[in-house]
């Protein structure tokens, strides 16, 4: 069965770095387009990006443009989302996305 399990969340300062990845198992990751999302208290769960199969062709929400990037590791079955300059408004669960399916969850928090 499919299995997407995030890590990386953490607390972090405004301004700072982290990087969330996700662990896929139970189909072929490689064949599979891949997205990671937030949800916030009180927010309907939004989509932060989108990566394709060869991890060429990526798709950003304009609230993270430019500061985040994702990206993917075939052999290891893995992506990845780096978070540079975080800004308050950036505290969520993060979720990984894939083949109709969803990962736990990992909380990023952001406090100075």
């Amino acid at each position: 069965q499919v299995q997407l399990v995030e890590s990386g969340g953490g607390l972090v300062q405004p301004g700072g770095s982290l990087r969330l990845s996700c662990a896929a198992s139970g189909f072929v990751f490689r064949d599979s387009g891949m997205s990671w999302y937030r949800q916030s208290p009180g927010n309907e769960r939004e989509l932060v990006a989108v990566i394709n199969t060869f991890g060429i062709g990526t798709y950003y929400a304009d609230s993270v443009k430019g500061r985040f990037t994702i990206s993917r590791d075939n052999a290891k079955n893995t992506m990845y989302l780096q978070m540079n300059s975080v800004k308050p408004e950036d505290p969520a669960v993060y979720y990984c996305s894939g083949k109709d399916d969803w990962g736990q969850g990992t909380q990023v928090t952001v406090s100075s």
